[in-house]
């Protein structure tokens, strides 16, 4: 592990910590006053998130030391799909844990709640990488071969996500999988096929959502009509279903260019009602104002850009599709949580990254952020000693052609 820290990626691990730090003091700020009106230490949610980062901390130390061959396995794939499979039945289909905003389900451990959903994001990313990697000479031949069964697997965790229900979340795994198919080698004609395919999916949804009035939505999804409703003119409903778009507007318009100050926040004080979690951008940009706030999505960018680059340059092809779905999973979740407060796109509850309260989705991304690292290491490892008299010492011999 000592002589592995030498090639650890600051480039990586410093923009993770300085997001990590800057969220805990937003999350801090903006949800003492409610917390203060509720009579609790104002401090309580914002030291959770504090843990969090600490045990995130500790799982990225624990996977940068890990073996990338380790993730390669068969045993591996299968043990992971089986696990994240029967968190999903068992929310999605059984219904046990715990229901939040009507919306996600939850399973508690004593006083720690997460999400099986988040961490769907890393059996995809992981699962992806190994099947495409070893079939990087036959998708061209045989391309729907090739991908007929990941796109079953991905499919029916889709599919499970999708039910429970938790459309926003489904989305980022779909579109996640979608980039990892298009990343993987595939022949040029089925990639312009797929762009085709998916604006004709993209304008049904629209058509069905929008110009039907939500007829055809069951009403499991009855939420989803609502917030695509409210994106032309939160105003015209802004005490009902455009109520936190209105104030996430006020919030933004309030911090103008350099914000009203840490603390001083004024739709933190009812206006905003989960003002830490999926708001906590606007929250951001009033305290702090429109500059300091692109510097935050520029150091955002910088972290997503640095782990792209690292899948791009990377001669091995687990190595380089992991990097491309770990820097597409951050960036769509930065997409989706901006375009919802920006009434870009309906508001789906996606947490912005590393700096929304909740434990299941900074672990979740702390977890591909230290794979990021270790794949890091091992291309500059490589790198290192490529042409050198010194030997690399090779990795414990692992099976690693049993397929899924």
């Amino acid at each position: 592990m000592r002589k592995k820290l030498q090639f650890i990626d600051f480039k990586i691990l410093i923009p993770y910590i300085v997001l990590n730090i800057i969220g805990i003091i937003m999350i801090f700020s903006a949800s003492s006053y409610k917390l203060n009106q509720q009579g609790k230490s104002i401090f309580s949610i914002a030291t959770k998130q504090g843990i969090f980062f600490v045990i995130s901390l500790i799982l990225i130390a624990i996977i940068y030391k890990t073996k990338l061959t380790v993730y390669q396995t068969g045993v591996f794939q299968k043990i992971m799909l089986g696990i994240t499979y029967i968190l999903l039945v068992a929310t999605s289909v059984l219904g046990l844990g715990k229901t939040i905003s009507g919306a996600q389900r939850w399973i508690s451990i004593g006083s720690f709640s997460f999400q099986p959903s988040e961490f769907v994001m890393i059996s995809t990313i992981l699962y992806c990488a190994f099947i495409f990697s070893r079939r990087q000479e036959t998708i061209n031949q045989d391309f729907f071969k090739s991908v007929m069964v990941p796109t079953a697997i991905i499919g029916g965790m889709i599919l499970l996500v999708l039910i429970q229900p938790n459309v926003g979340g489904a989305a980022i795994i779909f579109f996640l999988f979608a980039v990892l198919v298009l990343s993987s080698g595939i022949p040029a004609g089925y990639t312009f096929l797929s762009f085709g395919g998916l604006v004709v999916f993209i304008g049904l949804v629209w058509q069905i959502v929008m110009f039907n009035g939500g007829m055809l939505i069951p009403e499991r999804f009855s939420h989803v009509y609502k917030r695509f409703s409210v994106m032309s003119n939160p105003f015209e409903d802004k005490l009902n279903n455009g109520f936190q778009l209105v104030n996430s507007y006020f919030a933004i318009y309030n911090g103008g260019w350099f914000g009203k100050g840490l603390g001083k926040s004024i739709q933190k004080k009812g206006f905003l009602p989960v003002a830490e979690t999926d708001f906590i951008f606007s929250i951001t940009m009033e305290e702090l104002g429109l500059i300091a706030s692109i510097i935050i999505l520029m150091i955002l960018f910088y972290l997503i850009l640095r782990i792209l680059s690292i899948g791009i340059r990377s001669t091995n092809a687990f190595n380089s599709l992991a990097c491309i779905g770990i820097s597409t999973a951050i960036l769509l979740q930065l997409f989706v949580n901006l375009g919802g407060i920006l009434s870009i796109m309906p508001m789906t509850g996606v947490p912005f990254p590393f700096m929304s309260y909740g434990g299941s989705n900074l672990m979740t991304l702390s977890i591909l952020v230290g794979i990021a690292l270790n794949i890091s290491a091992d291309e500059k490892r490589h790198q290192l000693y490529e042409g050198s008299s010194l030997e690399i010492k090779p990795y414990k011999k692992i099976n690693m052609t049993n397929e899924i």
